[in-house]
């Protein structure tokens, strides 16, 4: 009885063992999740930058330099990535007019939480 009780723990430790591993490795486009705070291009080498206001998407090629990550405009003038090099690319070139009252820069980007808005019932 005490044998087939070690046995039944050992099956179940090494069943719960493989189900928590293959939790773990499952990456977050399989689980549904999209990051919205923006990429640095370092797999591919370039970005996308989506509009936060239906303005269109902007591709650029992203570098490394001597003081980090750049991205480069459509003009071909290369830009130094703030938080993302996404998130720079936006707000440079697809939503350089929705900057507001704050202006452009830093103050119209995503944070590292993403793009948070707070929207009150009318």
């Amino acid at each position: 009885m005490r044998k087939l009780y070690k046995v039944a723990v050992l099956a179940a430790t090494v069943a719960g063992t493989i189900a928590m591993t293959a939790a773990y490795t499952s990456s977050d486009a399989d689980a549904g999740f999209r990051r919205s705070a923006g990429s640095n291009g370092d797999r591919t080498g370039y970005v996308v930058a989506e509009s936060r206001f239906g303005n269109g998407t902007m591709t650029g090629p992203v570098r490394f330099a001597r003081n980090g990550r750049e991205v480069r405009l459509p003009g071909g003038t290369w830009v130094g990535c703030r938080r993302s090099c996404s998130e720079t690319l936006r707000v440079e070139t697809v939503d350089f007019w929705e900057g507001g009252i704050g202006g452009n820069g830093i103050t119209n980007e995503c944070g590292i939480f993403g793009c948070l808005e707070l929207r009150y019932p009318r």
